[in-house]
């Protein structure tokens, strides 16, 4: 049963005057009423009959059949109100990863490709109405996942993204990371089409000028969310590996092209993003998940179930066994 509403509430002031038409009927009663003058009423007082201590209750009925008259009048009705929304605009999303060993520094908790990790993975599944699709690379790159709406593919496959330089040679490719994300949506035909980029480091790697790459995102109308990832000054980076395969650290400065990432983003009106710790990684998605909504049209449907029938009869039965009573038991009683 849906919530009970009154269509005309301003009824319900009429309470206030049954007081009066209560005090207005006895006043009427005792008028009605003969007097006479007598030294004793013992004797009346004897007579006074049952049917005559009973006649107030005619007017509690007047009474209850004016209360739900005015309850009738007021229109109570219940109404079930459902909702039925549909995405008018979805977006299309590729999330450009970097995975070179870099990615591998401590700055961030556990590490920077981890921390990561972590964050997409709640982005992902805050968008649920859009299609994300998953793109990475290091000195090369490749399509990880192609966009698609099924989030329990992105989140696996995020999961299982690690460093390995015997499937992507290492190096800092932005250009052709970005290309191979603009590829992936360039036909797309969502209202609206993103891309983040990630990275931590200075593009030295790959075939594409990352600027040139930009320009094609621009002509797509494609926007390109930039993010450099890192803490100022120095971080524990993968130098080299010892005789038994395991990454030997070392305390190195962290250099991220931030004037590039900012022309990237300023080129594809978008924004760049510097995260330089595991909470401002977090912050930063969630910015950009406020940046990009999808828009949602809500239809609402109210179903009214009219409550005032009820009132109206039971109005006119009080008032039918007023009448009756009061021209058959009750009459000439006073």
């Amino acid at each position: 049963m849906g919530k009970v509403t009154f269509l005309n509430p301003e009824f319900l002031w009429l309470f206030l005057v049954l007081p009066i038409a209560i005090g207005w009927l006895f006043y009427k009663r005792n008028q009605l009423s003969a007097t006479v003058k007598m030294s004793s009423l013992e004797p009346f007082k004897q007579n006074r009959t049952f049917l005559a201590k009973a006649k107030p209750f005619l007017y509690v009925l007047r009474i209850l059949a004016l209360s739900s008259i005015i309850i009738a009048l007021a229109r109570p009705r219940s109404v079930d109100v459902t909702s039925k929304s549909k995405t008018t605009k979805g977006i299309d999303i590729v999330m450009a990863i970097d995975v070179s060993s870099s990615m591998l520094a401590n700055d961030l908790k556990p590490n920077r490709l981890e921390a990561l990790k972590k964050v997409a993975s709640t982005f992902v599944q805050d968008r649920i109405n859009d299609r994300i699709g998953l793109v990475v690379y290091a000195g090369e790159s490749y399509t990880r996942t192609p966009v698609t709406s099924d989030k329990t593919i992105i989140l696996q496959s995020l999961k299982t993204i690690e460093y390995d330089d015997s499937i992507i040679a290492d190096g800092t490719g932005i250009g052709v990371g970005l290309a191979t994300a603009i590829n992936r949506i360039k036909d797309s035909k969502a209202k609206s089409r993103i891309i983040i980029l990630l990275t931590d480091g200075v593009n030295n790697s790959g075939t594409i000028d990352p600027r040139t790459a930009s320009e094609i995102a621009k002509e797509y109308g494609i926007k390109v969310y930039t993010i450099g990832i890192g803490t100022n000054g120095q971080a524990m980076f993968p130098v080299a590996k010892d005789a038994n395969g395991k990454l030997v650290f070392r305390m190195m400065p962290v250099e991220i092209d931030e004037k590039l990432m900012k022309e990237i983003a300023k080129a594809t009106d978008a924004k760049y993003f510097r995260a330089t710790s595991n909470k401002k990684l977090q912050a930063i998605y969630d910015e950009i998940n406020k940046l990009e909504t999808t828009e949602i049209q809500e239809k609402k449907f109210y179903n009214y179930d009219e409550k005032y029938k009820p009132f109206v009869l039971i109005a006119f039965v009080l008032l039918g066994v007023e009448v009756l009573l009061r021209n058959s038991v009750f009459r000439g009683i006073v």
